[in-house]
């Protein structure tokens, strides 16, 4: 048996106290508190995630346990993973920030709703959930095993290109043109690569 890095040093109190905030808030960010309603654009994406992240959260925890597999310099994974979950959550804020109101658990597009450009939104199309692989990632390295980061990997890729597809599948059907001009100069998650 193996501990991992967020029960094993005594700065992990730090990991807790930043994962116990984080998730408070995207608890009420997702849905999960008060039931939204199924919408044709949503495609059922946002049950997915809620259901992927709770499955995928739940793994990795009980994977981290196991000594093969883990990330060499344990306490070194702890202080990247922190940081990486403090990144990725200020980077969600900012990014539910700036679209306001039109920021929705589910996939909901008005409209002439306006094409936020503006913040992290000039670069990518998706850095709200570019900052949720960061939040996943942060996760996996704070708990120091290689196979916990390949489950958040692999979750994040079932369910944010889902999600991705049926947003912009929105997007296009309900704003037209506009938005094929914005996919046009800007990629989803990581600016001039991905």
């Amino acid at each position: 048996m193996h501990d991992p890095p967020i029960f094993t040093y005594p700065e992990a109190i730090i990991f807790w106290i930043v994962f116990i905030w984080i998730f408070s808030l995207e608890i009420s960010h997702s849905g999960m508190v008060v039931g939204v309603p199924s919408k044709t654009q949503d495609a059922g994406t946002l049950r997915l995630i809620n259901i992927g992240s709770s499955v995928a959260l739940f793994l990795a925890f009980a994977l981290s346990f196991q000594p093969w597999l883990a990330i060499p310099f344990s306490r070194v994974s702890l202080y990247i993973g922190t940081g990486l979950l403090i990144i990725g959550s200020v980077l969600r804020r900012y990014c539910i920030r700036i679209l306001g109101k039109y920021f929705t658990e589910a996939v909901t597009v008005y409209p002439n709703q306006p094409i936020i450009q503006k913040g992290p939104y000039h670069w990518v199309r998706h850095p709200s959930y570019a900052a949720g692989f960061l939040l996943f990632f942060g996760i996996g390295f704070a708990l120091g095993s290689w196979l916990s980061l390949a489950v958040f990997f692999l979750e994040i890729c079932l369910v944010y290109s889902r999600r991705v597809k049926a947003e912009e599948t929105a997007l296009l059907s309900t704003l037209g043109e506009p938005y094929r001009a914005y996919m046009a100069h800007t990629k989803r998650f990581i600016p001039f690569i991905f």
